[in-house]
């Protein structure tokens, strides 16, 4: 149960951003004000943004997909560097709806809804909007906001707030308190949404286009967008907060004509993440099953011949049909034998069918040519759970995680799997660092406080005893921030 300060501080970190509020169905719409100024330092804003993307996580349903996440993470940071951006600190999100929404908040937060890989037929597409994101980051956005909203959005912030704090609270009336707040905003807003989401594109494009993506994905992306919201009585959230008009998709457009022509590069990584989206939010596994099978048969010009038929691997594995998706899987790995994604597929068929034995040396091999990887150490950790070795498996989870010490799941799994093991106080240890990482900071200290209480009684763990001390001070301190 929040706590009302909790709310009003969540509150007051989504209404200062620029984005669309992930988890609440708000459409809050930027702003742009003057040059940037120095209301806010880079690393001001860098905390900024690790402060909201706690609020993101302890207040929306996110996709743990460590393929997904993985893919999303090496995609930005290759795109990244074709941009404007002067600070690599990016941390992500995906957050589990299917409506088609992303946003960018301070300090170089990304986060992208499950129904971008919906929307988005291409990855060129998808690097559109991603481009357009790191665009908001690079510009600072965020900081030309607040210097506007110091000079007229003081009443506005307020009513927001409260309304906000309603929907938090569980009313009815928040929604449309919510709603009816922005209305009043809207107009005063649009001005600067305009010029804010005009520079984003514009940045954005020559991202794409340095990046080697056809410049034409983005206005392609536009079009589907406006045509989605003529024949539907509410518009894709992500028109909400990036208002897509006939003119700035012509816009679009006739910027991406300056650039020369190019063709667009292999896309077919973005076609295996999206068939595993595709699948994920299809309730009926039959269905999905139904569906690509269909377009495989449809797919006269094989121009997608292995993302479709992953899919459909995929879809026979979570309808239980183990054997057929092996042997989807099996012929792409034919193909491509390293390819990653197949790889870890391949590990997740064999422990989901109760054969988690056969994928350890499977997995093992590929972890010599790809050492750390992400999704292959996950898929290892978890064929070790699948023969209950649960010591091997935590060995292996807190050595993945001294890499991604920020990688909230990773550090749910090892308290999950320190549980089977039978050490309770890496248990608690292990649930306070995702405690802190979703901002639930007096539940991080209770759980430190058990662990310290466990090993006090041991009286044989002098350095682990100050670790703890110190990590229940450190965890005080972010408390104390939060609340002020």
């Amino acid at each position: 149960m929040r706590t009302f300060r909790q709310i009003t501080s969540l509150a007051a970190s989504i209404l200062l951003l620029s984005a669309p509020v992930p988890g609440l169905g708000q459409s809050q719409l930027p702003t742009l004000g003057d040059r940037i100024s120095g209301i806010y330092s880079l690393e001001e804003e860098y905390q900024m943004g690790r402060n909201f993307l706690r609020s993101v996580r302890r207040s929306a349903p996110t996709i743990s997909d460590p393929l997904l996440n993985d893919y999303l993470v090496n995609f930005t940071h290759n795109l990244a560097v074709h941009s404007d951006l002067q600070d690599y600190r990016l941390a992500f999100v995906i957050i589990d709806s299917p409506a088609l929404n992303a946003f960018a908040a301070p300090g170089g937060i990304i986060g992208v809804n499950g129904g971008l890989f919906l929307n988005a037929h291409t990855e060129g597409e998808f690097a559109s909007v991603i481009a357009h994101e790191l665009a908001h980051v690079s510009q600072r956005h965020f900081a030309r906001s607040v210097e506007d909203a110091q000079r007229r959005r003081i009443p506005e912030l307020a009513t927001l707030l409260a309304s906000v704090v309603l929907m938090g609270a569980g009313s009815s009336a928040g929604p449309a308190a919510v709603m009816a707040a922005q209305g009043r905003a809207i107009e005063n807003q649009l001005r600067f949404s305009r010029q804010n989401e005009a520079e984003a594109d514009r940045l954005g494009l020559r991202t794409l286009y340095s990046a080697g993506y056809d410049p034409d994905d983005m206005a392609s992306l536009f079009e589907r967008l406006v045509a989605m919201s003529r024949f539907s009585s509410r518009p894709p959230e992500f028109l909400l907060s990036h208002p897509v008009t006939e003119s700035r998709v012509s816009d679009a457009r006739s910027r991406a004509n300056q650039y020369p022509e190019r063709l667009p590069p292999p896309d077919l990584e973005y076609q295996l993440m999206r068939a595993r989206v595709e699948v994920h939010y299809e309730p009926n596994k039959a269905n999905a099953i139904k569906d690509f099978s269909q377009r495989l048969q449809d797919n006269v010009d094989s121009s997608n011949t292995d993302g479709l038929r992953y899919g459909l691997a995929m879809a026979y594995q979570e309808d239980d049909q183990f054997d057929r998706a092996l042997e989807l899987i099996e012929q792409l790995l034919a193909k491509e034998p390293n390819r990653i994604t197949y790889v870890a597929s391949k590990a997740e068929i064999l422990v989901d069918s109760g054969a988690p034995q056969e994928a350890l040396p499977f997995i093992d091999h590929h972890l010599r040519i790809n050492p750390a990887n992400h999704p292959l150490t996950m898929a290892r950790a978890s064929a070790l759970i699948g023969i209950r070795d649960y010591a091997a498996a935590v060995r292996v989870l807190e050595a993945h995680v001294q890499r991604r010490p920020d990688d909230y799941n990773l550090w749910y799994m090892i308290a999950e799997t320190q549980g089977q093991a039978g050490d309770i106080s890496k248990v608690h240890q292990a649930r306070a660092e995702y405690f802190i990482l979703v901002g639930d900071f007096r539940s991080a200290r209770e759980q430190l406080s058990y662990a310290l209480r466990i090993e006090n009684d041991r009286e044989e763990n002098i350095p682990l005893i100050s670790r703890l001390r110190q990590r229940i001070t450190d965890v005080e301190v972010l408390q104390r921030e939060q609340q002020s």
